[in-house]
């Protein structure tokens, strides 16, 4: 989030313009989640996920754990999230990976909120894992969907939503297409991964929230449905997921 400390503001009121009805600052350690539910205490559009990022798994101690808990009891505080696996990148040893992703499942199993699921390279052990600690949770989202066609079906019957971001127009992403194009529309979300991941055409930029309108229009060329009924969808379906009300602002 300190890729927006310059122009946050500006950002917002971008996101606003485009018709961004609420927003879900995520965190990925214990910084970023204490700005996330900050942001959203003076934001009234704006929610928060915390969570310790499988990049910094090691950093999961249990006073991180305390600290996470009482960050997640806080108001506007929607879900868990990124938690997963990154096998990609093994910035922290996977044994450390995985317990701090089962403990954070725990976590939000506690306290009742839904998870955003971070997973890269590790689509069996993720969809394992979550089949042992995920099944009382609210929701489960699985964040900047990269899976196979498979994995979607298997996501589905378990009632978990994906993520939709940036990659959908990337001209490679022809796999994904394919899988959105017969997609429920009731477990489909959309998402920035912002700063990473903009859409084309702004591929090489800082990602914004208000580019999501590329992601919709995408979307909706794939459903050949219209652009706002897209988003309308999506926004319930985010609403429902993280229990955030309807009009998507609260004090």
């Amino acid at each position: 989030m300190a890729d927006f400390d310059a122009d946050r503001p500006a950002v917002l009121a971008r996101a606003r313009s485009a018709g961004l009805g609420a927003l879900i600052a995520v965190g990925y350690d214990l910084p970023s989640s204490r700005q996330a539910v900050d942001l959203a205490a003076q934001e009234s559009d704006v929610y928060a996920c915390v969570a310790i990022h499988p990049h910094h798994a090691t950093d999961l101690t249990p006073a991180a754990l305390a600290e996470l808990e009482a960050l997640a009891s806080r108001p506007k505080v929607v879900g868990i999230g990124e938690i997963g696996l990154d096998f990609f990148r093994n910035l922290s040893p996977r044994d450390a990976q995985e317990a701090a992703f089962r403990d954070q499942l725990h976590l939000a199993d506690a306290l009742r909120l839904p998870v955003a699921i971070h997973d890269r390279e590790a689509h069996r052990e993720i969809m394992r894992i979550l089949a042992e600690d995920a099944g009382r949770l609210p929701a489960v989202v699985l964040h900047c969907f990269s899976g196979s066609e498979a994995m979607a079906a298997e996501a589905w019957s378990r009632e978990y939503f994906i993520g939709v971001g940036g990659p959908v127009t990337y001209p490679g992403a022809g796999v994904l297409r394919e899988i959105l194009a017969g997609a429920p529309r009731d477990r489909i979300l959309l998402e920035t991964d912002a700063p990473y991941l903009p859409p084309t055409p702004h591929r090489g930029k800082r990602n914004e929230p208000a580019y999501l309108r590329l992601v919709v229009e995408r979307l909706a060329t794939l459903w050949d449905a219209a652009p706002d009924c897209v988003g309308e969808a999506a926004a319930r379906n985010t609403c429902r997921a993280f229990g955030i009300p309807l009009g998507g602002a609260q004090g």
